[in-house]
């Protein structure tokens, strides 16, 4: 016989029991419902401002005032400015001669370029020519010296190892190569714009093609060009040109700057300073100077670099004036013989210094100059 549970009637606290129990799962329920609600709400309005505030990045911004930054600086034309320079900085002149009202501080232009750090050459087979390359162009005279025939060093004209605007810098001039150079009539490679850095401003003989030196100079140059834009002349690339004087360039007041100016550390001869075996301060004449060919000869260039150089630690102090004048008496004097010398001055003047601003083959205090030194 199957045994049946008889009909079991709920009493009225078990039905008021179950009632509240249906009634705490309701609250649960709506409990979660509006916390999925709020934390749906929440993630959409931070997409909605993360939208937002990309929109407003992507808003030009108004640039900022950029100072003009000055460069490193050396003595009244190229020097190794080494930390020796710092010392014998010449004290501010009294009274210059015949020295017009200090340049005013030029105006604000874009930030120069900004190259790698010194520290900042990788390791590797790479970064052992960079490093190879780094030590010629501060000792050139001695690093590669069968390519010098003077007491010169790349440094000298292109300071701070190169990186310093307004002087020529490596990473101003290696992504303008290759180019058409009237110089040379023909389009150059930058490895070909060393070879003649070799031949005039070190006087002494171009490195075959794909020597060592060479190579290492350009890997140097590559690296710190590292992230220039190729073909762009850049802020500070090259020196820096020099408003045309009020008055024509003055031999005579161009030694009255020097003399005040730059005698201190290039000597009151221009042949400059040496510690040892280290040429400290560079000759700016004479036979272990740069030669009729280099580019440092002409005045105008020589009064940019001036101007914007010197004296050491007080670049853009010089008026034009003064950098003109002084540019013209550091280059009134004979210096070692353009390579390209067809044995007749004149010669050799109209077909390569056929220039208002080389005084190769013009007569200064009765001296006729491009006579070579001996």
């Amino acid at each position: 016989m199957d045994y049946q549970r008889p009909n079991h009637v709920e009493t009225p606290e078990e039905q008021a029991r179950v009632q509240r129990s249906e009634w705490q799962y309701l609250k649960i329920f709506v409990v979660v419902v509006v916390a999925i609600v709020l934390v749906a709400a929440i993630s959409f309005g931070m997409q909605v401002n993360k939208s937002m505030g990309e929109l407003v990045n992507e808003r030009p911004a108004a640039a900022p005032a950029q100072t003009a930054q000055k460069p490193a600086t050396v003595p009244a034309s190229p020097t190794p400015a080494t930390a020796a320079a710092d010392a014998a900085k010449p004290a501010p002149a009294a009274a210059t001669p015949a020295t017009s009202a200090a340049k005013a501080p030029a105006a604000a232009s874009p930030a120069a370029f900004a190259p790698p750090a010194a520290d900042a050459i990788p390791e590797g087979p790479m970064g052992d020519v960079i490093r190879r390359g780094e030590q010629i162009f501060l000792h050139t005279s001695t690093q590669a010296k069968a390519f010098v025939g003077n007491t010169l060093n790349c440094v000298n004209c292109h300071l701070d190892a190169g990186r310093a605007a307004h002087s020529a810098p490596l990473w101003g001039a290696y992504t303008q190569y290759p180019a058409y150079r009237s110089k040379t009539k023909s389009v150059d490679t930058f490895s070909e714009r060393l070879r003649g850095c070799f031949m005039y401003s070190m006087n002494g003989k171009a490195p075959p093609p794909g020597d060592e030196v060479l190579v290492a100079l350009e890997a140097y140059a590559y690296w710190m060009a590292k992230g220039a834009p190729v073909g762009e002349k850049l802020p500070g690339a090259s020196y820096p040109k020099v408003a045309k004087p009020a008055q024509a360039p003055d031999y005579a007041r161009g030694q009255k700057v020097f003399n005040a100016q730059c005698a201190l550390c290039h000597g009151d001869d221009g042949q400059g300073q040496r510690s040892g075996d280290v040429q400290v301060f560079p000759p700016l004449w004479g036979k272990q100077s740069y030669n009729w060919g280099a580019g440092m000869h002409e005045v105008d260039k020589a009064a940019g670099f001036i101007q914007a150089n010197m004296p050491l630690g007080k670049g853009n102090t010089l008026s034009d004036q003064d950098a003109w004048d002084v540019a013209t008496y550091i280059n009134s004097h004979e210096r070692p013989q353009d390579p390209r010398f067809t044995g007749n001055i004149a010669d050799t003047r109209k077909r390569f210094h056929d220039s208002a601003f080389s005084l190769y083959g013009q007569t200064v205090n009765g001296q006729p100059l491009g006579q070579g030194t001996k």
